[in-house]
């Protein structure tokens, strides 16, 4: 199982443009360039389920 979640479009323009960004002191492992909109940004998994307080 691999630590990295593979995004598809950029959460931001929509586009497929992406990379995965080098790390640095300012961008953490794993996060994700978007050529397009020129967006640096990280995909965190939450959880499976619903959220606490949500009535099913």
């Amino acid at each position: 199982m691999t630590s990295r979640v593979v995004p598809y479009h950029c959460p931001y323009c929509g586009e497929e443009d992406l990379a995965p960004a080098e790390r640095s002191e300012k961008v953490p492992g794993a996060a994700w360039w978007c050529a397009s909109c020129l967006r640096t940004f990280v995909v965190t998994f939450v959880g499976i389920g619903i959220p606490e307080g949500v009535e099913s």
